[in-house]
């Protein structure tokens, strides 16, 4: 790993040779298209292939399409039956003949220069794989947590930092903030019909990837609370069918590329985020509830024989692995115990650490 400091390689219009696919899938989002795409059209690298798939949209989305393609000669529009993200991306990949291929969600957006700064660090550095930060866009406020400088990872270090979940790295499983040489998606492909599509698919784009770049600084706006999002998605049936199994897959590649050290790492990871969703089933009023509870209660249970090679990793946090066997002898005596911590004890730790900031300040 290294570290680049105000590291800003640029690509002047002249030297924009290399053909940069941006596949921009599109789904009933007719009041956000048109910024999204342009955007993508307003890039300072001009020689782009953009690719929108309307994915059987039922608003006006395909009929904007269509007018936008016809204001700007770089776009290309795929019409196709509703098959959901995976598919609509896979369409775009198959119709790609860039030697880089890009996502961008069409209701979000990118800044001018995301696609120069990234291919730019990639040629420099001979890089597989550029990744960018990127700004949580909500409704009232705007998260951006961006440092002037670039990150050289060689190797696996990148994967394994993706895998590691680290905020100073925010890699993320999102397709859309990392730019790919066309090679390392050979033969890859999102599962078509699945929702938490990119899990499975960045864990092996990035396993094949032998040097990447990653830019602490913010080029991509994610919208966070859209309306109809999959993020704003509580627990559901989705969360049992797609996610959890895609959590399995990420595991069981990790481990069949000879790194079980970072499948137990992904599965440390995993269990904890399966006492989040207890945790948030838990407290929500829906309907599943009780049966929601019950599955992950038995999900846990049944990957208990591999805790301790997860909550034993050097990375893990020891008080993971006490909630998780308190859970074990007890789910009613655990869920007593976080609420105690949320309603007691996380209030006292910000109550004392306001009252040492306000003497230091003294």
């Amino acid at each position: 790993m290294k570290i680049l400091e105000e590291y800003h390689p640029r690509i002047r219009e002249e030297e924009q040779t290399d053909l940069i696919s941006v596949i921009v899938p599109a789904y009933n989002i007719g009041g956000y298209l048109e910024r999204g795409l342009g955007s993508v059209c307003a890039q300072t690298y001009r020689n782009l292939e953009i690719i929108v798939v309307d994915d059987g949209s039922t608003d006006d989305t395909g009929e904007l399409c269509d007018r936008l393609a016809r204001e700007e000669t770089r776009i290309r529009v795929i019409h196709k039956e509703n098959g959901g993200l995976s598919d609509a991306r896979n369409a775009g990949m198959a119709a790609a003949t860039g030697s880089y291929i890009g996502f961008v969600d069409g209701d979000d957006w990118i800044d001018p220069d995301m696609y120069e700064r990234m291919l730019g660090a990639m040629k420099a550095q001979a890089a597989d794989t550029g990744i960018c930060r990127y700004r949580q866009v909500h409704r009232n406020r705007t998260v951006d947590e961006s440092r002037d400088r670039v990150i050289l990872f060689e190797g696996q270090e990148a994967l394994e930092q993706y895998v590691l979940e680290t905020r100073e790295y925010a890699i993320q499983n999102a397709a859309w903030n990392k730019l790919y040489k066309r090679e390392i998606l050979t033969g890859l492909s999102f599962p078509a019909g699945r929702w938490y599509e990119d899990i499975v698919f960045t864990t092996k784009a990035l396993s094949r990837s032998e040097c990447s770049v990653y830019l602490d600084m913010a080029c991509y706006n994610y919208i966070i609370d859209r309306e109809g999002s999959i993020m704003n998605v509580r627990i559901n049936s989705r969360t049992f069918t797609d996610q959890i199994p895609a959590y399995y897959e990420k595991t069981a590649f990790l481990k069949g590329m000879g790194r079980q050290d970072l499948a137990d790492l992904h599965n440390y990871f995993f269990y904890k985020r399966l006492l989040l969703f207890y945790d948030q089933v838990k407290a929500s009023g829906q309907p599943e509830r009780d049966d929601y509870l019950d599955r992950l209660t038995r999900i846990i249970r049944e990957n208990r024989k591999y805790f301790e090679a997860a909550f034993k990793r050097p990375e893990a946090d020891p008080r993971d692995y006490r909630k998780m066997k308190l859970f074990l002898k007890s789910p009613a005596r655990y869920s007593r115990r976080i609420r105690f911590e949320k309603r007691v004890v996380i209030p006292l730790k910000v109550k004392v650490k306001k009252l040492i900031y306000k003497g230091s300040a003294h």
